[in-house]
């Protein structure tokens, strides 16, 4: 049989809480009976308490779990993503806690059963649609939540760290719409679920599943409302997933058919860079022929003179951080709106005379 805890215990002729405490409390003991136990632990073949379930006796696991629906590379590759979970990291040492990356699938079962299996102290809710079924099993586990998207607003408890992104895209739409701009491609990936990059019909974008998506483009439409575009004259184009080369592929389907767009709007950098890759293929110039507009700021935006929306990933990631492991009294203090700013460059220009 497996060696246990009470297993040394009999063996040294000690009591089980005085074998537990010489793992966890040393200065309990003297160093020649935690010599003793370790050496009977040793010839028994036990490598010590189960961490887990110490924790969970604890009443603190040490870890964070950071749920997204990606792929677990995403968190590695994506710019925004490691300057969003570096910050979130910087929090947890403080705190002497760590993370646990959960990519999510779309499949409810496996989904759920990571959720429910997950030893955390609490979870961070990086990017899920609304219909995700891992968000009921995350809520039913009773842990603190704090969402990078503005969840729940109904519930005076829900915490979350974001930034108004409808309002970010409105002063982006309105840039556009100043310098002449009406006919306007938008790229998004999770427009659908489908992972496919084509244009879409969206009958009402209030509808859409996946917060940040839907509010992005809101302020878009609102933007172009003002001057008398309304939402069915907007071209939208899903991507097949948040990358360039996806970004590029859904910048073709826009291009590529006439009427071309004089501007073409993307909800994250990644696939405004590969709208410029899509650009620069057919010998047309940003800013000149096509206006280009992202949203991150990454540090590759500037180097390609992107037009963008910056908001303050690391900033996030860090408030997150504390507020899911030093959350203050006040839950109205726990609902964190930062700022955004529009950097103009050179990707966007006044419309081109026909």
């Amino acid at each position: 049989m497996k060696p246990t805890l009470q297993t040394v215990a009999n063996t040294v002729g000690v009591s089980r809480s005085t074998v537990s405490n010489a793992y966890s409390r040393p200065d309990q003991l003297s160093p020649q009976l935690r010599e003793k136990i370790f050496e009977a632990a040793r010839r028994l073949g036990y490598s010590g308490p189960n961490p887990a379930a110490r924790s969970l006796r604890r009443g603190r696991v040490g870890a964070i779990g950071v749920v997204f629906s990606d792929a677990l590379s995403y968190a590695f590759t994506d710019p925004y993503a490691v300057q969003y979970l570096r910050g979130l990291a910087q929090t947890a040492e403080l705190h002497d806690a760590g993370l646990l990356l959960m990519p999510v699938s779309k499949d409810d079962e496996m989904a759920v059963a990571t959720v429910n299996n997950a030893v955390v102290d609490g979870f961070c809710i990086y990017c899920l649609p609304d219909w995700h079924p891992s968000l009921k099993a995350i809520r039913a586990r009773g842990l603190p939540i704090v969402s990078a998207e503005r969840r729940d607003e109904g519930d005076p408890e829900a915490s979350f760290v974001g930034i108004d992104e409808a309002a970010a895209t409105l002063a982006a739409g309105r840039h556009l719409t100043g310098l002449g701009h009406r006919r306007v491609a938008l790229i998004a990936d999770w427009i659908i679920p489908e992972r496919e990059s084509r244009p879409v019909a969206v009958a009402d974008p209030e509808k859409l599943p996946y917060y940040v998506t839907r509010e992005r483009l809101l302020g878009y439409r609102d933007a172009l409302a003002e001057v008398g575009v309304g939402w069915p004259q907007i071209r939208t184009i899903n991507a097949a997933q948040n990358s360039r080369a996806a970004g590029a592929d859904a910048a073709a389907h826009a291009l590529d058919h006439a009427p071309r767009p004089t501007a073409i709007v993307a909800v994250t950098d990644i696939l405004a860079l590969g709208v410029l890759d899509s650009l620069k293929t057919r010998g047309l110039r940003p800013g000149r022929d096509v206006s280009v507009v992202g949203f991150d700021d990454i540090p590759e935006a500037a180097a390609s003179r992107l037009t963008t929306i910056s908001q303050p990933a690391l900033d996030k990631g860090r408030i997150t951080g504390s507020l899911l492991l030093d959350p203050p009294a006040d839950p109205a203090e726990r609902r964190i709106i930062l700022p955004t700013r529009l950097r103009v460059r050179a990707s966007t220009g006044p419309v081109p005379a026909e």
